[in-house]
């Protein structure tokens, strides 16, 4: 865990975590430790925020959370099987360790929430999609919607009068369009696995492929679901790593999957800022954030290339020189601003929280 301790240094502890509710008390005991805290005791927490994946239609904000929300949450669980029980795992080790602070689920699906019909829907039977809630979720809503209010401040211009193509590009990929405020369009879909190429994920892929391999592989659901979720993406191109870092020292030793898998990556991003250019006739701001959008500087380069149609001038040496931290990196004459904001989930969490809770 991290942790900035109350003389405003900052530390990170390593420990076994064997399941939720011990991993719990093990960060309750470092914040009130007398030589890493940063509370006196835990009767200083006003409120507990959690991240849940999946807030399916029924959550469109964050929500405190009582029985009868958890009771919702756990419907949800078939449309986020993965990650949404951990998340409940957290809510119950905290309501049985702190009963008496409220908590508050803010919802990676929430921010999506705003987009049109014709955005979310997919063409299968309607009554399908109806009985068994078949949509368009998108996810990494925190982040996109952090992002792109971070982007405007900095700017000094109302969100409420920009388009904005937010690309949140980290082991996991989404990119959102982004009208006036309100998303109106993203990359992930139904589930994660949808969009842009990931670290272990497929993304956009014709559906007969995997029934095919299904039928050829004698592939199960859950081997199935493995091959698009854990072994596909910069991973399965590459054949070496899910780690873009890694994956660029071998493109610089001319290692041709590696050269492969990274312009496979640009490509498709490149595709989107297209796409959603299209649906927003036209952006004011472009926004890169996680692991690779904040450090990437090369990636970015290969991403912003080509894109003149547009307007985009980037500025090689602001773009080469910005790792990590918020900068613009297009020039002035530049159509639409170019920038890199760093994220900030947590943030967003604890804001929602304290304004839920207040």
């Amino acid at each position: 865990m991290k942790n900035e301790r109350n003389d405003r240094d900052k530390i990170m502890l390593i420990g076994e975590i064997l399941d939720h509710g011990s991993g719990i008390e093990y960060i309750l005991g470092v914040l009130t430790s007398e030589k890493h805290g940063s509370l006196n005791h835990v009767n200083e927490l006003a409120g507990i925020g959690h991240r849940v994946v999946h807030g399916g239609e029924k959550f469109q904000s964050s929500v405190l959370i009582t029985d009868d929300i958890i009771q919702q949450l756990e419907e949800l669980v078939s449309l986020a099987p993965l990650h949404n029980p951990p998340n409940l795992k957290g809510i119950y080790a905290m309501k049985s360790l702190l009963p008496r602070v409220p908590q508050v689920a803010v919802f990676d699906t929430a921010f999506h929430q705003t987009m049109p019909e014709h955005s979310y829907m997919y063409a299968l039977p309607y009554s399908l999609c109806k009985k068994y809630g078949i949509r368009r979720y998108g996810f990494h809503g925190s982040s996109h919607r952090y992002i792109s209010a971070r982007a405007c401040e900095i700017l000094g211009v109302d969100i409420k009068t920009q388009k904005i193509i937010t690309c949140h590009l980290g082991n996991g990929c989404s990119m959102a369009a982004i009208k006036y405020g309100q998303s109106i369009d993203t990359t992930m879909g139904f589930t994660p696995v949808e969009g842009l190429i990931m670290g272990t994920r497929a993304g956009d892929m014709d559906l007969g492929v995997l029934l095919f391999l299904m039928e050829k592989e004698e592939l199960s659901f859950v081997s199935a679901n493995t091959l698009i979720n854990k072994h596909s993406g910069m991973l399965g191109i590459s054949g070496i790593s899910s780690d873009m870092r890694e994956i660029e020292n071998e493109s610089l030793e001319g290692n041709e999957r590696a050269l492969l898998a990274l312009d496979m990556f640009a490509y498709r991003i490149k595709k989107y800022i297209g796409a959603f250019a299209a649906a927003m006739n036209g952006f004011d701001i472009l926004i890169l954030t996680g692991g690779i959008g904040e450090n990437g500087d090369k990636i970015r380069k290969n991403i912003l290339s080509n894109l003149d149609y547009l307007g985009i001038e980037v500025d090689d040496q602001a773009n080469s020189g910005t790792q990590g931290k918020e900068a613009v990196i297009s020039k002035p004459s530049s159509k639409a601003k170019i920038m890199v904001v760093p994220t900030n989930e947590e943030l967003i969490i604890a804001l929602d929280t304290m304004k839920i809770i207040s």
